[in-house]
């Protein structure tokens, strides 16, 4: 039995062609900021990524959002902070572009709630998805895997977090924000680098094999792991 469980987003609660949706979320973005910030897509393409980049260095000095949003700034040789609200309504209208590139699963949904219903008394169930994106683009990815944000008691954003995977110190972050011990959780995740990593600070995890991502081609066999049809059997075993 454990108190804790853990899903992540990309790849894993919502299987997708990342690829696809990296290109189609460019190209959206894009269509709506370039006008306005009078620069070329290549410009603006390129800040993202170095201010995601610096995210994913953040060493919690200051929120993912705030490093973000300076680095950004900097490469656009602009202030885009009096933009940031601006940004927010692209999550909620243009983003949706990027749907295409996602896929639903019913497993998705099944596991949440299972896990939802079946938590022990002050158990605490986690969408642990890396905190890049701010909180109202992922509410939306979570609504495109048709599962409710209100399940979760605490989801990870770039407003609420200071560190990114594969960071251990993300984890930690995690544990310290809800109160929660690693020895008594499960991560869930499809990526071996980035979820597995868990493991290094206790806790328990589950590989899910249907959209893995393995990019040095590492052994996973000491993971749990399988399809989500059959990560929600295990669970369904477990939680019985």
């Amino acid at each position: 039995m454990y108190n804790n469980i853990l899903f992540d987003l990309d790849g894993t609660l919502l299987p997708m062609d990342m690829e696809a949706f990296t290109k189609l979320y460019f190209g959206s973005l894009c269509k709506r900021f370039c006008p306005i910030f009078n620069i070329e897509a290549d410009a603006l393409i390129n800040a993202v990524w170095k201010g995601t980049s610096a995210m994913m260095k953040n060493d919690n000095s200051r929120t993912n959002k705030e490093v973000f949003w300076e680095v950004a700034s900097k490469e656009c040789n602009m202030d885009l902070t009096p933009y940031i609200e601006q940004f927010d309504d692209y999550y909620l209208s243009e983003f949706i572009a990027a749907k295409q590139a996602t896929q639903t699963t019913p497993f998705a949904k099944k596991c949440v709630e299972l896990v939802r219903d079946k938590l022990p008394e002050g158990g605490k169930l986690i969408a642990a998805t890396n905190p890049i994106f701010p909180e109202v683009a992922t509410m939306r990815r979570l609504n495109w895997a048709e599962v409710s944000p209100n399940y979760f008691d605490h989801i990870t954003a770039y407003e609420n977090s200071g560190f990114c995977k594969p960071n251990l110190e993300y984890y930690k972050m995690i544990c310290d924000k809800c109160g929660i011990k690693p020895e008594e959780s499960l991560m869930i995740g499809n990526d071996v680098d980035e979820d597995m990593v868990a493991a290094e600070l206790g806790f328990d995890t589950y590989l899910v094999t249907d959209t893995m991502i393995n990019r040095q081609n590492k052994d996973y066999s000491k993971y749990k792991h399988g399809t989500f049809e059959e990560l929600f059997g295990y669970l369904a075993e477990v939680f019985r």
